[in-house]
């Protein structure tokens, strides 16, 4: 099994972002925003080496979670893994804590090794994986894994967002709303709506942090729902990550039946904070040159209730201005 017990200091030939590593002689490498690929392909016999260094991203989650995060997009996203991997004891350097662990995998018709190591510091994560499906290049994979060397972990705010596909209209960051309108029924196809309307909103902030809220005027019920709920986010390729840390629900009443007045506090609430993580996608509709926002958590989550398998759909506001109005005496 090619599993490092640690990284270790030996050559410092190349450096990319946290791990400085050197590189095999004759592998081909390519960068990209979000991390570098090694490998090396004998067309002979289609046999070859992978190595895959991903850039540091902010976590607030454990040295085991993210292992265990990266262990399913990198190499169970990749490959088809046969079973668990075989773990190795955690070692620390420079301020990381490292975990490390490897399994066979099935590609097609062939089968390989794949080892994951993964680096946990200050607020941070950086992963390594190798794949191989040969033992050819098996004393070329060592060698590099003892030339891997981490730089000293530095302070920063777990709640750092880190986005791989930051062009244009594609940042997450921005005010991201939803208005559906209450229907009652349809005549002839078309809807026919009543004055309800149930209003969702996500605030992310370029400072990692977020606000969510919504609020349900409904014609069937007495009382307007609101909730609020903050926390910090972080961004890695299409996946997000939110982790609230307070959220609170309240129920009101109605005053003269109208949609815009709030009436009286008849409850209020905290409510079970979830951890959840999202695929995410930000697609642009030329019809209103406009943006939105699809979150996608592929399962029932406390904020967003019953799963749909076509996500959870925003728009991005172009004003900055909410759709939704605060209850009286309302702190964020």
């Amino acid at each position: 099994m090619i599993v490092a017990i640690s990284f270790t200091s030996f050559a410092q030939n190349q450096t990319f972002d946290v791990v400085s590593y050197t590189l095999p002689k004759g592998w081909q490498e390519l960068k990209n925003e979000a991390g570098i690929q090694l490998s090396i392909t004998d067309k002979k016999d289609a046999s070859y080496a992978i190595v895959v260094i991903t850039k540091a991203a902010a976590s607030a989650a454990s040295a085991t979670e993210n292992f265990n995060n990266d262990w399913l997009k990198l190499v169970k996203g990749a490959v088809q893994v046969n079973a668990e991997p075989i773990m190795q004891q955690p070692t620390n350097e420079n301020g990381w804590e490292i975990i490390s662990g490897g399994a066979n995998y099935t590609d097609a018709a062939n089968t390989g090794m794949a080892t994951l190591l993964t680096a946990t510091g200050s607020g941070q994560t950086a992963s390594v994986v190798l794949m191989t499906n040969t033992k050819q290049y098996q004393n070329e994979l060592l060698a590099f894994i003892q030339s891997l060397k981490l730089s000293q972990a530095l302070k920063t705010s777990a709640n750092k967002q880190v986005i791989t596909n930051n062009t244009g209209g594609s940042s997450i960051v921005g005010l991201w709303c939803d208005n559906h309108l209450e229907v009652s029924g349809y005549f002839n196809g078309f809807p026919q709506y009543t004055a309800g309307y149930f209003r969702r909103e996500y605030l992310f902030k370029e400072d990692g942090t977020y606000t969510f809220r919504l609020k349900n005027w409904s014609t069937l019920l007495k009382e307007i729902l609101f909730a609020s709920e903050s926390g910090t986010y972080t961004v890695y390729g299409n996946q997000i990550t939110i982790n609230p840390n307070k959220g609170r629900g309240e129920w009101w009443s109605k005053k003269n039946n109208n949609t815009k007045l709030w009436g009286n506090k008849l409850n209020a609430s905290d409510y079970k904070l979830e951890k959840a993580n999202y695929t995410f996608e930000i697609k642009y509709y030329s019809g209103t040159d406009n943006y939105g926002l699809i979150l996608n958590p592929k399962k029932n989550t406390e904020r967003d209730g019953t799963y749909n398998q076509n996500g959870f759909s925003y728009t991005r506001s172009r004003t900055g201005e909410s759709i939704i109005d605060n209850p009286p005496g309302f702190k964020n």
